[in-house]
């Protein structure tokens, strides 16, 4: 196996194909991942699903980790497991790494790595693998290339968990076409499952993803977050969709769904509207696990 630092160099080499396309060396993209993942656990009521033990002295790998944030609550929750987490991007991993070493988690670490290609650890390695959002990045080819690697790095009787959504239901009808235009460039772009851009359409493929490559015992739960005007999660949410009205619009211009100015007009509309007391949104996230027979 290589070492992490030589491991960090073909990462680097790699994420200049990266398929996210939302520049991750800006602070506003790194700060709206970590509030992400904070929102996700909590709409999850946890970092895993209740029915999912991990066991005593477990390692467990996140795919596509960002900044950590996933990585960190299970290090902390969960001390005598050890926590991986890797990513194509080297800012993403080098922040996660300060974080990792300014809360002292020690069973926590950070490489970087493109998990869609063959990822430099040993066959059956892990207890549990855990990818959340995989959609935002992912080619519909590369998935099965992706269970098969994920297959050979869990244990026998390992546990693959993914987690994924398709998007924001509003009755802010700026906000709702924003994420229409989001839904349309995925679907330009090659990386969406909908057979017409209207969503991403990466639900209903979870489980089959799952049962499809040889894994039992598949289960299938969804959780719901209220952000709605009079909500908790209100703030934290609108926040979370603020700075992806600013940080997206680059891919939507590219795309060719919209003009700069067209953008910054509706972003504007979306902001007030979703400000309005009268303001009404849910998400809803899928999660996905099977296990690899022992």
């Amino acid at each position: 196996m290589a070492s992490p630092d030589e491991q960090d160099v073909a990462g680097q080499e790699a994420g200049a194909g990266s398929t996210y396309h939302i520049d991750t060396e800006q602070a506003a993209e790194l700060a709206r991942l970590m509030q992400q993942n904070r929102l996700a656990i909590e709409a999850m009521g946890g970092i895993f699903p209740e029915e999912l033990a991990l066991p005593q002295g477990g390692r467990v790998l996140d795919l596509a980790c960002g900044p950590g944030g996933w990585v960190l609550e299970g290090a902390f929750l969960y001390p005598q497991a050890d926590f991986i987490g890797v990513d194509i991007s080297a800012s993403m991993i080098e922040y996660a790494r300060a974080q990792a070493q300014s809360r002292r988690l020690e069973n926590a670490s950070f490489l970087v790595m493109d998990v869609m290609k063959p990822m430099s650890f040993p066959d059956a390695s892990f207890d549990v693998i855990n990818g959340r959002l995989l959609s935002s990045f992912m080619l519909p080819a590369a998935w099965p290339e992706l269970l098969k690697e994920c297959w050979r790095l869990l244990k026998p009787g390992g546990v693959l968990c993914l987690t994924d959504t398709e998007g924001p239901l509003t009755n802010s009808e700026a906000t709702e076409r924003f994420f229409a235009l989001g839904f349309q460039a995925l679907k330009r772009a090659g990386q969406s499952f909908s057979p017409d851009g209207r969503h991403i359409g990466i639900t209903p493929q979870l489980a089959p993803f799952l049962r499809q490559a040889g894994f039992e015992q598949v289960r299938l739960r969804a959780s719901a977050l209220d952000w709605s005007s009079e909500s908790p999660a209100h703030y934290s949410f609108f926040k979370d969709v603020m700075i992806l009205l600013e940080v997206s619009r680059p891919f939507l211009i590219q795309m060719g769904l919209a003009t700069a100015e067209e953008l910054e007009r509706l972003a504007q509309q979306a902001l007030a509207e979703m400000q309005a007391d009268d303001f009404r949104g849910l998400v809803v996230a899928v999660v996905a696990w099977g296990r690899k027979p022992a």
